[in-house]
């Protein structure tokens, strides 16, 4: 037997489980925990960023984009151990199994998977916690039944589901909230800061060059302070049901308003109009597990070239729960001052080729018309 703990910035203290794993007779050496937060960011985040990647037009895939790399050091470990089998604790009700599964098949074929949830026969989380308690197996005092509601969390955000929030009617209570206050608790000052991107990715705040975790560290404390990033949600699972969840995506709600920022003078329309056309396919593909699918790799193809001269600095103000975007700078700017002034321009605009524009574009809706006023008699 050989456990595995990914530290992916859920800031909880990750040595009980090491000690859990010793209680439970786990040999010191085939007890894995691995600090993957740089990794997580930097190769999964950021691509996912690139193509502003929104689920049902709200959700920034804050959980689903973590099973990947879950999934991905699992099999890593596992070849190293010569493990025939991988578990994981996700339930058959979920996409979590789903995204875990896809993973693992996706990089060995022919691995076992062990799925608990579905082989037992407990009937709900509360006789699994009795068996638990029966076994002297240990549990953190937060999961004995008591709690209301379960959460998961990683550098990018925390999901909140369940009990007191299982009713899509009744608003959530603050205490559910974990990330962020309240936007009525934010200062009554606007917060204003710089972000610098290069090819797509943030690299510095407010000048300060910092590496991936920790920029986004950064983002998530002054998303934190100022209110930014909440979410309460019900979507559509991969596996049919709906599903009441709330969301806290700080630094992320302010990383997709400065990316959309520094694209909007960056990249050509036809470029920008395309990546929003297949962002909701991306998006799926992320949401259902299908990271490490073929489909996935070639759409990120084709943002990552998207991306070759989305670089600049962005201004970004958060006001009580809000971001705006309030500059935008780059030397790759497509924005023309002379050509969008209302003044006279210094490059030749000549405003009568417009009608001409203007016609060819009309012509099929005055064909269509005039068929129209024909059939009308």
């Amino acid at each position: 037997m050989v456990t595995f703990t990914a530290d992916l910035g859920q800031g909880e203290e990750l040595e009980p489980a090491r000690k859990k794993a010793e209680l439970l007779g786990i040999k010191p050496e085939n007890i894995y925990i691995e600090d993957l937060r740089e990794e997580f960011v930097r190769d999964f985040v950021f691509p996912m960023f690139r193509a502003n990647t929104v689920y049902e037009g709200q959700y920034l895939l804050g959980t689903s984009i973590a099973r990947p790399l879950i999934a991905k050091k699992q099999i890593e470990i596992a070849r190293k151990v010569g493990a025939d089998a991988v578990c994981h604790g996700a339930t058959g009700k979920g996409n979590d199994q789903v995204r875990f599964e896809l993973g693992y098949y996706g990089l060995e074929p022919d691995i076992r998977v062990i799925a608990p949830w579905r082989e037992w026969d407990f009937a709900s989380r509360e006789s699994l916690l009795a068996f638990a308690e029966q076994h002297q197996i240990p549990i953190a005092k937060d999961k004995r039944g008591d709690a209301p509601f379960s959460v998961d969390a990683n550098l990018l955000h925390s999901s909140s589901e369940g009990k007191v929030l299982e009713d899509p009617a009744v608003e959530a209570p603050e205490f559910v909230y974990q990330r962020t206050i309240s936007p009525e608790a934010a200062p009554d000052k606007a917060e204003v800061f710089t972000i610098d991107f290069e090819k797509g990715d943030p690299v510095a705040i407010n000048g300060e060059a910092l590496s991936p975790a920790a920029l986004l560290t950064k983002l998530n404390q002054l998303g934190h302070d100022n209110g930014v990033g909440r979410l309460d949600l019900v979507e559509n699972r991969f596996v049919g049901m709906k599903s009441r969840g709330v969301y806290e995506t700080p630094g992320g709600t302010i990383l997709l308003a400065a990316h959309r920022g520094i694209e909007s003078i960056t990249l050509d329309r036809g470029a920008m109009h395309l990546k929003d056309e297949l962002m909701p396919k991306y998006a799926s593909l992320v949401y259902n597990g299908f990271w490490f699918s073929p489909e996935r790799e070639m759409l990120q193809a084709a943002i990552d070239y998207s991306q070759a001269k989305v670089t600049g600095r962005v201004t970004v103000k958060l006001y009580k729960g809000n971001v705006s975007v309030i500059g935008r700078e780059s030397p790759y700017s497509l924005y023309d001052q002379d050509l969008v002034t209302f003044e006279e321009g210094k490059v030749a605009y000549d405003h009568r080729d417009a009608a001409g524009f203007i016609k060819l574009n009309a012509l099929r809706l005055r064909v269509a018309a005039k068929r129209d006023a024909r059939d009308a008699k």
